[in-house]
């Protein structure tokens, strides 16, 4: 059974009432799941597979990947706030995934009746606003070379690969557009870590060495999951650290 830990301290009962109003939807690689404008009472969480939240770049530099949503995150956007919201980014599935769509009103009822989650909430959304702004930080500070570093190593957790790495179906255009750099550069500076053994490819994936993992301010969590969520096929739930939601459309660096 599906299970999120804020909901944890609600009685059985009514937690399984509530898990049964979820629904289970799979998408493609590279479907859109919500537009951007596009009306929806729906909380996502990711089950398995990636997602990734893309706005409109300014002038002619195209999408922009603010975010990526990976298993057991979510993007609510302003959910809990409104009954029904305008999607303010483009939700498009990086690889194969699967989701769960929670109805708004079910969850805010679910606020309603137990503070705890409400508190809860609160909690991860304060975390996830701190990420970001590091996030930022480290975008708009970082050589190139250091910032496509670190990105490769963030997608060995996003998406890892089956033998270690990354999924090589994450494209240099994806990680392009998650840089704010031009896909060109992206391929030169790849290309030269590569030529220094620091990034090597197979039929499996892409690897990277673990000092790649490093910046200034964290290192980032382990991708490893539980071994009774491999055993079960159930979703993984040591994830639920953040709570993803989309950024502001200007928030990324201008393409060069």
């Amino acid at each position: 059974m599906y299970l999120h830990p804020l909901i944890a301290s609600v009685p059985p009962d009514e937690r399984a009432a509530f898990v049964q109003r979820i629904e289970l939807r799979s998408y493609r690689r590279n479907e859109v799941v919500l537009a951007a404008d596009e009306w929806s009472d729906r909380i996502y969480c990711v089950a398995t597979g990636l997602l990734r939240v893309v706005v409109q770049g300014s002038g002619d530099s195209g999408d922009v990947t603010t975010d990526f949503i990976r298993q057991d995150d979510f993007f609510l956007n302003s959910a809990l706030i409104e009954e029904r919201y305008q999607a303010g980014a483009t939700l498009v599935a990086a690889l194969p995934t699967s989701l769960y769509l929670v109805p708004t009103l079910e969850f805010k009822a679910l606020c309603d009746r137990h503070p705890a989650v409400t508190m809860g909430l609160l909690d991860v959304v304060m975390k996830r606003t701190t990420v970001l702004r590091r996030q930022i930080r480290q975008i708009s500070s970082a050589s190139s070379e250091r910032l496509i570093s670190r990105i490769l190593h963030e997608l060995t957790v996003l998406a890892p690969g089956t033998d270690g790495g990354y999924d090589k179906r994450i494209t240099q255009s994806v990680i392009a557009s998650y840089s704010g750099l031009s896909r060109m550069q992206v391929n030169k500076t790849m290309r030269d870590l590569e030529r220094r053994g620091l990034v090597r490819r197979d039929e499996h994936g892409v690897y990277v060495p673990p000092h790649f993992a490093s910046s200034d301010f964290q290192e980032l969590p382990s991708a490893e999951p539980s071994p009774t969520a491999k055993d079960s096929g159930e979703v993984n739930q040591s994830f639920f650290s953040e709570l993803f939601e989309a950024p502001p459309k200007s928030g990324k660096t201008t393409r060069k």
